[in-house]
């Protein structure tokens, strides 16, 4: 259950990355999606870069790779997730308000939760060890044995 809830976070985090490459992609030539605008988007360019590193480690199961994620998420999106939740409490919110919230909720969540399951389930690549049937395929006995008219023979049809 473990390993596939850390393929269910990379998968979630891939998504978001894709997510945010199209709000940025998209932001460049003027069309606004789902009401979501990138915070800055030449910062946001750097940071798909950085994340789409950190994403190659995260699937390694390296410790670099959430590290880097957590801080950079932390520092982007932490920030203005911050900022937006005093904004909406003092000033009163707009529809962009609730979208970059939630969307700087998501992406917090998500660095936190990968950073969390790589730390705690470090070798999610492991192979778990299978008594009904390893005893078949870690045995040098039950090999199959070619015989001498292998290759001889040539059915025809």
């Amino acid at each position: 259950m473990i390993s596939l809830f850390s393929y269910l976070l990379t998968f979630l985090a891939v998504m978001f990355w894709i997510f945010r490459a199209v709000v940025v992609f998209c932001s460049t030539i003027g069309v606004e999606v789902l009401g979501t605008v990138p915070l800055d988007a030449n910062i946001e360019i750097g940071l798909l870069f950085v994340s789409l590193f950190a994403l190659i480690f995260i699937v390694r199961r390296n410790m670099l790779g959430p590290f880097i994620y957590l801080v950079s998420y932390g520092i982007y999106f932490g920030i203005d997730l911050y900022t937006t939740i005093v904004r909406i409490q003092v000033d009163g919110a707009v529809l962009t308000d609730y979208t970059v919230f939630l969307n700087s909720f998501i992406a917090m969540l998500l660095a936190v939760l990968i950073f969390i399951d790589v730390l705690i389930n470090k070798n999610r690549k492991g192979m778990v060890k299978d008594k009904n049937t390893d005893w078949f395929y870690t045995s040098k006995e039950f090999d199959r044995k070619l015989d001498e008219r292998a290759d001889r023979n040539q059915y025809k049809f």
